[in-house]
Parts: C-alpha cells; structure tokens; sequence
C-alpha cells in the first residue's frame, strides 16, 4: 500500500505542473513580450524531454531496477524544478523544463514498470493504472489553481515549480526508505534502447502505441483548442463555455475512480469499447450541433476519456514480460509525447487554412472516431486474450507465490 501511495503522489506532482501550462503560458507571454509560437516553447520542451528520455532512457527500470530509476528520475525533476528560483530568463526556464521532462519519462517509465511488478493479474494491473490516472488528475486541477491562486495573490508563477520541487524531496527521501519489491532474476536482462527500439517491430506493442496515440489526437482537441471554438459562444450558457476545459479536467479525474469500479467488474475490451463509442458521438454532436451543443458534449468527454488512456496504457504494458515493463513503458510513452506535440499542430494548421476551429474539433472527432474502430475490433476480435492469459498465468501468477519476497533494489 505504501508503494502504490507514493507512486499516487508522484503523479499527481508532475501533473501540478505539466497541466499548469496553460494557465503559465499567458503570464509568460506578458513577462517576455512573446509571441505564441514561442511562448508554447513551454508546452513542447517539457513534451520533448519525456518524449526523449522514455524511448532512450525507460529501459534503466529494467537494467538498474525500478527504484533506482525512480530515484534518478526524481531527483533531476526535483534539481530543475528549484532552478526555477535561480534566474529570471526564457531560455533558462525551457532548459529547465526540457530537463525536468527528462526526469519525468525516467521515473515515470520506472513507477508504470513497478505497477506492473505489485500487481497480481492484467486485470488488476488496468485498475491500478486508472486509480494511478485519478491522481494525475487530482494533480491536474490542483497545479492550475495553485498558479491562478497566487497570481492573485501578486506572486510569481514559479512557486509551482518550487513546491513541486518540494514534494519531489519528500518523494525521493521517502522512496529511499521504502522496500522495493526484488525482481526475478530471470526478468533482469540485457535491455537497453535498441531493445525498446526493436519493440516497434511488434504488432502487440504498435497496436497500442497507435491506440494512444489516437487517444491523445483527441484529447488534445478538447484541452488545447476547445476554449478557441467555445470563445465565440455568447448564449444564455456562456459561463460554461469559459469554464469548459476546467469541467473536463474535473469529470476526467473522477471517472479514472470510475473505471477502476468497471474494469474489476468487466471485460476490459468491453469496458474500452463503450468509453470510445460515448467520446466519438459526444465529439460529432459538438461539430455537427455547432458551439450550442459543444458547450455540454465536450466537458463530459472527459468522463468517459479519463478510462481511455489507463486502461490501453497498462494492458499494453501487461502484454509483455515483467524484465520488459520499463521498456514497453517507455515506447509507448514516446508515442503518447509525439502524438502530444503532433495533433495540436495538425489541428492548427486545419483551422487556420479554413478560417474555423471548428474543423480543429472534427479532426479531433476523426481520431476518436479511428479509435472507435480500433476498439471494435479489439472487442470483436481479442486478439491479445491469449497473450494476456499467458502473462496471468507467468508473471502475475508466479508473483503471487512470491508476494512476501521483499528486499532493498
């Protein structure tokens, strides 16, 4: 239980500040006299690093071990965030926040790799992830306040970097006290990036990197550019289209609590199927309704999303060994950061070329739509039961004769 606690907290601290760029972005913008191409420099470098670090670095919870990792990942994520305090210039804080994603892919790639070690069958691994999500989302409302909070107040937006800075110290000292659980050492191989490389040759592993990637497409249209298509609204409701983003945020959190209620009580094929079909209709009726619909179709997507991600992120994670859990942690994180920095580009491009956000929110309904049929498929097919039996059967199975075989990693 202390394990799983802390790996809630840590999520729930990068989260502070990684979805308080939003609310940063603008006072970035006033301080520097930016531009927002370059004032996003904030949202890409911290995408950028953890894009890099996981496909290079997350086979060291494999070869190290997760506590290390862990350790390692904490610590330079900690060291960047309290350089914030140091200096007062733009590029100094993108060096930071590239070096902050860094640790955030290595710790990250090490905690969804020990999920995978404390858990005890896939299905339990699924609820654990969308239990871990929940938190991430707890951090996600928590980070923009804190800054909105202090703004107000007359303080710096740098005091989110610095306290999570602080909760980061608590986290390393805590982790340096905790019992990791030893690793097998039949799962300790030679891993290293050309591993994790290699892994993009597996259909398994391309399937739900492709699932990801398609989920992000489309959260992407609801954080990044729904408050440019809801902007304009002026009806009897306008206050909920100012407070669209934020009424997201709040139902993804508390549907990642949801799913862990679903996924111990159904199929996880089935569990993802349904979620998917809910967020393509409520993203079609927002662009086919028009801004009058989208105001109430594209907050509640987040309840339905907020199962997505999870539950395709640690299924995939549980279809390989548990030696390779770093690994396939980082890829597929890789291609969660690539699809991050790539569809709300793609979206910009399309509304600016045809003169409406609007077809930025189609696109984003395309991408839920192609994961739509994706999960059909999934649902239809089970294409990965057997492999998924198999890891029960070796893996979490044999972890649950081991479960009292603690020790220092």
């Amino acid at each position: 239980m202390l394990l799983k606690a802390l790996i809630f907290l840590m999520f729930a601290m990068f989260a502070m500040t990684t979805d308080s760029v939003g609310t940063v972005i603008p006072e970035i913008i006033r301080e520097f006299g930016l531009g927002l191409t370059a004032a996003g420099s904030f949202q890409y470098a911290t995408m950028a690093g953890i894009g890099i670090s996981a496909i290079a670095l997350g086979f060291l919870a494999d070869t190290i071990g997760r506590k290390r990792s862990i350790l390692f990942g904490l610590v330079l994520f900690g060291a960047s965030s309290a350089l914030f305090a140091a200096g007062h210039e733009f590029l100094l804080f993108v060096s930071l926040l590239f070096l902050s994603g860094l640790g955030i892919g290595i710790f990250k790639a090490g905690a969804l790799a020990l999920i995978g070690d404390i858990s005890r069958s896939t299905r339990e691994h699924a609820t654990t992830m969308n239990l871990v999500e929940g938190f991430f989302g707890v951090g996600a409302i928590i980070g923009p306040a804190i800054v909105a909070s202090f703004l107000q107040m007359g303080l710096s937006w740098k005091w989110v970097y610095l306290i999570a800075a602080g909760l980061c110290l608590f986290l390393v000292v805590a982790s340096l006290m905790t019992k990791f659980p030893a690793p097998a050492r039949r799962e300790v191989q030679s891993v290293n990036a050309r591993e994790t490389i290699r892994m993009m040759g597996d259909p398994t592993a391309m399937f739900f990197a492709a699932a990801l990637m398609l989920y992000v497409g489309a959260e992407a249209a609801i954080y990044v550019w729904a408050p440019t298509y809801l902007g304009s609204y002026t009806g009897e409701n306008a206050w909920l289209a100012l407070y669209a983003v934020s009424v997201f945020f709040v139902l993804r959190a508390a549907g990642r609590f949801l799913g862990v209620w679903l996924l111990s009580r159904f199929d996880w094929t089935f569990v993802l199927l349904c979620c998917t079909l809910a967020v393509a209709l409520l993203f079609w009726i927002a662009v086919v309704g028009g801004r009058e619909l989208a105001i109430y179709a594209l907050p509640v997507t987040g309840l339905f999303m907020s199962v997505q991600y999870p539950t395709i992120n640690s299924t995939g994670i549980s279809s390989f060994e548990r030696g390779r859990h770093g690994s396939i942690a980082g890829l597929l994180l890789f291609f969660t950061c690539l699809s991050a920095v790539l569809a709300p580009f793609a979206m910009a491009i399309i509304g600016d070329r045809l003169g409406d956000s609007r077809y930025s929110m189609a696109l984003g309904a395309v991408f839920a739509t192609a994961l739509l049929i994706l999960s059909l498929w999934n649902w239809s097919r089970q294409p990965f039961a057997a492999r998924l039996k198999e890891r029960n059967r070796d893996d979490y199975g044999a972890r649950e004769d081991a479960e009292s075989a603690f020790a220092e990693v």
